[in-house]
């Protein structure tokens, strides 16, 4: 019996250091946009290569489409269940100020992503300067367009606040050095909100509407196939040029047809390891600063702006690309 009862507290023993080692991890929730598509399946990549290289519980959860009500419901389910790191994509940064609030004063470190000028946040990550970045792509339009003709620049979301950051910069970019270029919806960008299909309708319908439209400016990861592959369905990859962000996998066959001219990037696994890191540090009271290397590429002397941090990590794709790039 007393050999019973030791060999039980023992095994109580054990089970209770293994309770404490579990404690002594952090717990990180990364809730992007939406889950299931190519983008943010590549974020949920970097998620998980946090979670083995830091030991702490990292997982990616949220809605199977974007939308801002379901963003602030899920942020609840986590505030509820106590994790120590949010990591987020918002949907609109403005509807997720007050829940992040929230979420900050339980004792929550909350990162965002794509959200320059978001207010409650801890800090906010960014792989690159968004204006810079939306001109950088208006170099590669205008060439592509040989610097003249009509163009439409399309959003995922005109709440998206780093879609809208691309377009504008990319807007006056063109406005200041391509004056024989014309923007047809400059006071009205096409919302895609991030549904491929309703995209590649978009872009059959504009193309019909202006038969002399020469290019197409692409925010949206999600978008970007669809205005590609009616570019390529209705023959015109020689006529209308089209230039834009998203994933190189999804895009590899319409840069090899020439529907697609040009693709930015930059790598969503990446920024989700900044993200849990940055959280991690935080929460383990380090500080953040001007021209630190946060280990990843793209990342090794970030600049503070705010409560914003800015790496250098965007990518230009072709189809001559290594294979590295082909994420």
């Amino acid at each position: 019996m007393k050999k019973l009862v030791s060999i039980l507290l023992a095994s109580l023993l054990v089970l209770g250091m293994a309770s404490v080692a579990l404690a002594d991890g952090l717990v990180v929730a990364n809730l992007p946009k939406s889950v299931g598509g190519a983008w943010f399946n590549r974020m949920a990549v970097g998620v998980e290569q946090y979670a083995e290289e830091s030991g702490n519980e990292a997982f990616q959860t949220g809605a199977d489409k974007s939308d801002a009500a379901l963003q602030v419901k899920e942020v609840e389910n986590l505030i509820a269940q106590m994790v120590d790191v949010i990591t987020i994509v918002p949907v609109s940064p403005e509807a997720l100020e007050p829940v992040l609030t929230k979420a900050r004063e339980a004792g929550i470190v909350v990162i965002s992503h794509e959200a320059q000028g978001i207010t409650n946040v801890d800090y906010d990550v960014e792989a690159f300067d968004g204006a810079a970045y939306g001109a950088h792509l208006m170099d590669q339009l205008a060439a592509a367009m040989g610097e003249e003709g009509d163009y439409i620049i399309s959003v995922g979301s005109l709440t998206a606040a780093s879609h809208m950051s691309w377009a504008n910069g990319a807007l006056e970019h063109q406005i200041e050095n391509y004056p024989n270029m014309n923007c047809i919806n400059a006071d009205a960008f096409v919302e895609s909100n991030y549904n491929q299909k309703a995209s590649q309708e978009k872009a059959a319908e504009l193309m019909k509407t202006y038969p002399d439209l020469k290019g197409m400016f692409v925010t949206s990861a999600t978008d970007l196939p669809g205005y590609a592959l009616a570019i390529e369905e209705a023959g015109k990859q020689d006529a209308i040029s089209c230039v834009g962000n998203g994933v190189p996998n999804a895009n590899k066959d319409y840069l090899a047809s020439g529907a697609l001219d040009f693709l930015g990037c930059w790598d969503p696994a990446d920024a989700a390891v900044v993200m849990c890191k940055v959280g991690e540090m935080l929460k383990n009271g380090e500080e953040i600063v001007d021209g630190m290397d946060l280990g990843v590429s793209g990342y090794n002397s970030i600049t503070l702006d705010g409560n914003t941090i800015i790496g250098q990590a965007w990518k230009d794709i072709t189809i001559d690309s290594p294979e590295s790039d082909w994420f």
